[in-house]
Order: structure tokens, then sequence, then C-alpha cells
């Protein structure tokens, strides 16, 4: 048997969208399908802005532009993180401070965000990690106490809440990726998203190129002209009219990818009661959303565990190398390994399972079955 770690699901509903865009010519930025998947996802998220971006990176670097993040700033971020986390804060001159992770959930421990906290510091990114919210009411505290602004890096997140509440609507800004290995999928893509009103507004300039076209295309002006700075951050209607199908399809891809997390996770019970993997964490305010599962093993038997499920065709892969201990991290921002021993351990020890929507019970088993095996194997030949 042979199973990807990942694929996206696609129907016929969306190769009409697209098809039906493309007889239209609505194959431009920001046009009128974008206009109308915007509100949707507006409503469903209970938010003032909704701005669809050319990917995840992009309303990540517009969140550092609008809040005004530049030099002598430090923002605190998980250094278990994609890499576009760190870039949009040096892309603004400024610095990122990397901060621990809980060794369970894998998301930022806000105990060792306060920790990293100076006078310079000027906001704080999070990171919900595999759709698992972090502590939100404890990083909304610390954020408030010390007047700083809080970034939601909702890239794997949405469909996910805290508290109740939408992954990527409890901060000051929320940010999502619709890349072709997420949950829901424009091929490439993301969103900005906001309550403030002044936030919103200056995120809708930046992303017309420092234009007020927003304003115009809403007839609020009777033309537009260069108001600030920013750059071409907006999403093509070919690319939004496959999203909106996601978009609705989106609490059936949540369903039916949290029913195979929680297959996974249920059958490993045994797996951890013999100590030979830990299983994920859980927040009991926190309800994930089924993007990714993974967990951890002994860090001596991890590479040799996905070589085993590999050669066994199962897509199993890790995953980020830290970013405090990678090549620009160690260069240029005078980290070391050791200065996060945590977020290492997690990172040399973490496996990640194949999980998309039409992957079948049979099949999640067979990986479960190579699982097992692939750990009794390592058992046998010493490696403990």
């Amino acid at each position: 048997m042979k199973i990807p770690f990942v694929k996206p699901s696609i129907t016929e509903l969306e190769y009409e969208a697209v098809l039906s865009a493309l007889k239209t010519d609505a194959i431009g930025g920001n046009g009128k399908i974008c206009a109308q998947v915007q509100k949707y996802l507006a409503d469903y998220l209970h938010v003032k802005y909704a701005l669809l971006t050319t990917s995840c990176t992009h309303a990540l670097e517009m969140a550092m532009i609008v809040l005004g993040i530049g030099p002598g700033d430090e923002v605190i971020l998980p250094s278990f993180a994609f890499v576009t986390a760190a870039t949009a804060i040096v892309r603004q001159g400024a610095t990122p401070v990397f901060a621990e992770i809980d060794e369970h959930t894998f998301n930022i421990d806000p105990d060792d965000v306060i920790q990293r906290i100076t006078p310079r510091t000027k906001a704080i990114i999070v990171v919900h990690y595999a759709g698992m919210g972090c502590e939100m009411a404890k990083l909304l505290s610390i954020a408030e106490s010390h007047n700083l602004f809080l970034v939601e890096d909702a890239a794997q997140a949405l469909g996910a809440t805290y508290m109740g509440q939408p992954l990527g609507t409890l901060g000051h800004i929320g940010c999502y990726s619709f890349h072709s290995t997420k949950n829901v999928v424009a091929g490439e893509g993301g969103a900005f998203v906001t309550n403030i009103e002044k936030i919103g507004q200056r995120a809708e300039i930046i992303r017309e190129k420092g234009t007020n076209r927003a304003l115009f295309l809403r007839g609020e002006v009777d033309k537009y002209t260069w108001v600030d700075i920013g750059s071409s951050y907006v999403m093509s209607d070919l690319l939004a009219a496959l999203l909106s199908v996601q978009l609705h399809r989106l609490d059936e891809i949540t369903q039916a990818r949290r029913k195979i997390w929680w297959h996974y996770y249920d059958h490993m019970a045994d797996m951890e009661a013999n100590e030979r993997v830990i299983r994920p964490g859980l927040d009991p305010q926190a309800n994930h959303n089924g993007h990714i599962y993974a967990f951890c093993v002994a860090a001596k038997q991890r590479d040799a565990l996905l070589s085993y499920l590999q050669a066994h065709g199962v897509g199993a892969t890790f995953h980020f190398v830290p970013l405090h201990s990678s090549p620009y991290g160690i260069k240029y921002l005078n980290y070391e390994a050791a200065d996060l021993p945590i977020t290492e351990r997690v990172s040399a020890s973490l496996i990640r399972l194949p999980l998309y929507p039409e992957l079948t019970l049979n099949e999640a088993d067979y990986v479960l079955t190579v699982l097992e095996r692939g750990l009794q194997n390592l058992l046998h030949s010493g490696v403990d």
C-alpha cells in the first residue's frame, strides 16, 4: 500500500468554479470573486476585515508593516515554526526573539515568553501548531499587561477554536494559509484578518500597493492614488474561485480530518502506555481542526522509524528544523542549539503521519500497523 503524506481534497465543484472564472475572465487580482470570498470568510470568522492575500507569508509581512515594526524593535515568537514568521520580522529590520515551546502541545510557552520581554519588545507572534490553539488566555493577558501586539500565525488553524472562538481572531491580527498542504486550499494563498478598524484600513492600503484602490472599488472615492507604503499582496479571482468552494466545504473537510486524527490518537494509547511513543498533548480549551497528527519517539529512534515507515509505503515525515539553530539563526542572530533545549528535543523526535480527508480508516489502520511493526523492529534491533 502506498499512502502519501498529504493530498488536497478536490471535487468536481472546484473544477467547475475555476472553469467558470476562466470563462468570465475573472482572473485578475482582488475582483468580484475575491470580494465575495472575503465577505464569506469575514462572516464565518466574525471579523470586520478579512483580506485575501497571495500567501500567509505575505499576510505576516503585512502584519509587521501595519503594526509599525522596525529597526530596534523585538518580536517574540517560537523557534519551532515555519521560517516566514521570522523573515517577516527581519524584513522590517527588527529582531526575532525565539521562545521555548510546550513539550506536549508543541506551542509557544507563555511562561517563557514573559522571560524574554524587554523594553524593546513590541509584539508576540504565536503559532497554532497543527491547528491546536496556543494558551490564548495567558498570552492575551501577557500582551495586554505589557502593551504588546499579539499576532496569530494561524496558517494551520482554520476551522479550529480556542475557548469557542476561531483561532486567528483572538489577537490583534490573524494570518491564514491556503497553501496546497493546508486543510482548505487555493494552491497558494492566504488571508489577513482583524477586528480593529485602524489596522484593517491600513492593511487594505498596504495590500493594494500602497494605494486606496479598495475605497475606489467600493465607490467611496472617485479615483485611487498612492497614499502609503505597500506591495502587491492581492489574490487573483481565479484562485479565489477555487477557495470559495473549499471554504464552503470547510466543515466537511474538518470533520473528515478530525475522524482520522482521533483514530490515530485512540489507537496509539497502548503504544504510549508501553512508553514507545508520546502522543500529542490536549488542551481542554482547544478544539483542533485535525490538520496534523504529530507525536514523539526517542530522538535516537526517530530517523530509523521514519525510514521504516517510508520503506513500507507510509509517507510520514519530520517537521521544523528550529529557527534559532538554523544557519541564519546561528550566523546572524547569535543563537546556539543549546539555547532552546525543549525545542531541539521536540524537533529531533517528532514524526507526522499521513492525514487528509480521503484517507480511509483501513488505510489509517495500515499506517498504525506499520508503525507498530517499526517500533517492534527497533526494539528487537536494540535501537532503544
